[in-house]
């Protein structure tokens, strides 16, 4: 079965959200000295790809812990954002309303996740990534959790515009254990008709969110 990759490369120096570090790469055992290689990798967990977990930002969210691999899994079908393609950051984000979603119900129905095509990763690594991208409201975000989608993604660092200090859309998903799936890649790829989804992180303990490795079978 074809494989496409959604996932951006975690890398030094790679694009990392405003006031967070990029990861950092240590040559700890080398193979000249040692006879073999391996490296000391240093994370924001919310780096690169990744999902959020309720705990993210929710005081008494549950972690990844509480939830078996078959939660990151699951039946997907892409909705292009309006405007999708824009050339340039616009100085007010557009927002995807809840009529934009509407208007797509008989594809979104009876699928886990939902990932919104924005056409944003057009601008990774570059300043423009992180501002001026298109958001949810958080009509169309409850309009998502009271039509049964278990997952969002998006080709954006965020569900929220990067100034929001209430994180709206973070509240409704997460407060109904919808995941979200941020910085997402390739979404040009994807067809129209619904695909098999996984956007697997590390087990790590505890976890608020992490690096995932996210994949759509066509």
């Amino acid at each position: 079965m074809p494989l496409i990759d959604l996932t951006h490369p975690i890398a030094p120096g790679m694009p990392s959200f405003p006031g967070t570090p990029s990861p950092d790469f240590r040559e700890r055992f080398t193979i000249a000295e040692h006879g073999f290689r391996e490296r000391e990798i240093t994370m924001i967990s919310h780096t690169g790809t990744h999902a959020d977990a309720p705990a993210h930002i929710l005081p008494r969210g549950v972690t990844f812990d509480a939830y078996g691999i078959d939660r990151f899994a699951g039946q997907a079908v892409v909705v292009d954002a309006p405007g999708v393609g824009a050339v340039a950051p616009a100085a007010t984000p557009a927002m995807v309303e809840a009529s934009h979603l509407q208007a797509q119900a008989e594809r979104i129905a009876g699928v886990d996740f939902v990932l919104l095509r924005t056409g944003w990763s057009a601008f990774w690594g570059e300043e423009d990534y992180f501002r001026g991208f298109p958001c949810l409201t958080a009509e169309a975000a409850r309009w998502l959790v009271d039509h049964g989608v278990r997952g969002f993604g998006v080709d954006t660092c965020s569900v929220d515009p990067p100034d929001s200090a209430d994180l709206p859309v973070h509240h409704v998903l997460l407060g109904a254990e919808v995941l979200i799936v941020e910085n997402l890649a390739n979404l040009q790829a994807l067809p129209a008709a619904p695909f098999p989804f996984l956007a697997l992180p590390l087990r790590l303990s505890d976890a608020d969110g992490g690096p995932v490795r996210a994949v759509a079978m066509v």
